[in-house]
Order: C-alpha cells, then structure tokens, then sequence
C-alpha cells in the first residue's frame, strides 16, 4: 500500500462515526459477526483512544501508538482537548498505521472512531486521517450512527439532522446515515410520524408545526424554519434503520454501505449470505425484525385513532 502506487490493491471499508453512545462499538462487533459468517475476511481496526472493553476481535489498535489517559495525565488536558491530541498524533504518524495495515491486505476494514462530534463537524485531524487512507487505495464509506430515541423528541431530531449535514460536508467520504438500538425505540415513548417520516426525512415542515405546539419552542419557529429550510436545500440526509440483533436489518445496512463505497462480492459470499438469511433464527438474532417494530407502532396508533372515535 505504498503511497500513490496506482497499480497496488484496493481496499475496502468503513469509518464508523457518531456521538458518544450511539452504539459504534457495538455495531463493529456485530458486522464483524455478520460478515464473519458469509465469508469476508473482516479486520477492525480501533482508532478510539479512550476505548477500552473492546468485544470484538482488534486487529489495529491506537492503543499500542498513544491512549487517551496518558495524554490526559501527562499534558494535563481534558477529555475533548486529549481526544483532539490524540488525533493530530495519529495524523503525525502515518507510517505507524500503515504499517500496521499493510499486515491484512485483501481484508475488509471497519475502522472504529472517536465519538467526539467536533472531529467530524469542523476539525481537520481525522478527515486527513482519512483522506491519507483515501491515496493508499482505500475505498471507504463513513457509517453514521445515531440513536433512534432521537426521534421521539422533533427538537433534538433537528439538531441530529443539522450535525448528519454537517459532518457530511465534512468528512467528504460517501455516507450511509444510521439510526441505531431501533430495538429499543418503543421504550423512549410515542412517536409524532410513522417511522419512514423519520428515514426518508420527508416534509419537515409538519416538524415545525409540531414544535410549535410546545410553549418554549413556539418563540424559536422562525430559526427553525430557516434550520429546516438549510437541511431540505442541500436534500442529502436520510436514514438506514438498524437493529444490531436483526439480521435482516444487518443486511440492509450492510448492502447499503457496500453500494456507497463500490464493494462488489462474489458468488461464494452471494450464496453464503442467502444461506445465512434463509437460516432459521438463532439466539443471536432473537429480536424482532425494524419492520415488525414499526408495524406494532403504526397498529397501535391505528387503534388510538378508533378508540377515540369510539368516545365521541
């Protein structure tokens, strides 16, 4: 993977961003699982100084170049100012990380980032990082994660939309948003729209109207109009729903992050991955599928609507 060698190999894989939370470390260790089983050769790699209980198997870890406490201890920073040290040392030291990943040519890579928001929004560290891997041949995608329960309050879906945008035009790599822990998102409370108002992000205006009917952001309705308006200008952002524990909504991410950064498999992987969801359940895919989420959901506002038929 020498630097600007036209005629080396391509690789291909993930950067997997997003807020601290949002389930990043989670997700590579279930596509590891996941493509594990149809037969790619799958190698993580940890670019998260502050990460350590790692559950899957790290192949590349930044721990072994420089960690989060040591620079916090040492140079006296905090937790966001080390973050962003640790960065620009990993920007510094090329060599050290190619090094390393010249060890597993031929491998897919899901890269494991920082959950700091600003290294994706406005500070150029990881973006470089990226663009280096970019001139060694590598065709990567970011992957996105949100967390779902984001939707339950219009507010700060906005506020997620507006940092989706940002750190789109930021990062400059082909993106595929995700909407994570979809398993869990009945437990965060009512829904104002079906679930695809949430995916496609469709007519936000209904967002704004809604927003208003609460006292507090009824004073705020011009600028989030206007926050509104940036976002449907630009029309890029919209959302994969994702369950981890669903293999279905693996596949669908996964297909999705492969046509965003042109990975093609063969037809050993093609059969492997249709033997592997025509399987029955096992207990590692033992929750209900986004879909069935979403059905119960619009089911029960269904019979909300006729209840209240029913009372007048």
């Amino acid at each position: 993977m020498s630097e600007g060698s036209k005629g080396s190999l391509l690789a291909f894989g993930q950067v997997v961003i997003g807020p601290p939370g949002s389930g990043k470390t989670t997700y590579c260790h279930g596509m590891q699982e996941f493509m594990g089983r149809i037969g790619r050769k799958v190698t993580v790699v940890n670019l998260d100084p502050a990460n350590e209980a790692m559950p899957y198997q790290c192949a590349v870890d930044i721990a072994e170049l420089i960690t989060l406490p040591d620079v916090m201890e040492n140079l006296k920073l905090g937790p966001n100012g080390g973050l962003i040290y640790c960065m620009e040392y990993l920007e510094a030291n090329f060599d050290w990380l190619q090094e390393k990943l010249a060890a597993f040519r031929g491998h897919y890579y899901l890269f494991d980032c920082p959950g700091q928001v600003e290294l994706y929004t406005h500070h150029d560290a990881l973006k470089n990082v990226f663009a280096q891997l970019a001139k060694w041949n590598f065709r990567l995608a970011a992957v996105h994660l949100v967390d779902s329960h984001y939707c339950t309050d219009p507010g700060k879906f906005i506020s997620v939309l507006c940092t989706s945008l940002s750190t789109m035009l930021h990062v400059e790599l082909p993106h595929v948003n995700v909407l994570s822990k979809m398993d869990l998102i009945e437990q965060y409370g009512k829904l104002a729209f079906n679930l695809d108002y949430y995916t496609e992000v469709l007519d936000l205006s209904y967002l704004v109207d809604h927003l208003a009917s609460d006292p507090f952001f009824r004073n705020y309705r011009r600028l989030n109009e206007k926050l509104v308006e940036v976002i449907e200008d630009y029309s890029l952002v919209s959302f994969v729903p994702l369950n981890v524990q669903d293999k279905e909504s693996m596949r669908q991410v996964m297909q999705a992050v492969d046509k965003a950064n042109g990975y093609s498999f063969g037809d050993q992987e093609h059969r492997s991955l249709e033997a592997l969801m025509s399987a029955a359940v096992g207990a590692d895919f033992h929750f209900a599928s986004t879909l069935a989420v979403q059905e119960r959901y619009v089911q029960s506002q269904d019979k909300a609507v006729e209840e209240e038929v029913m009372d007048l």
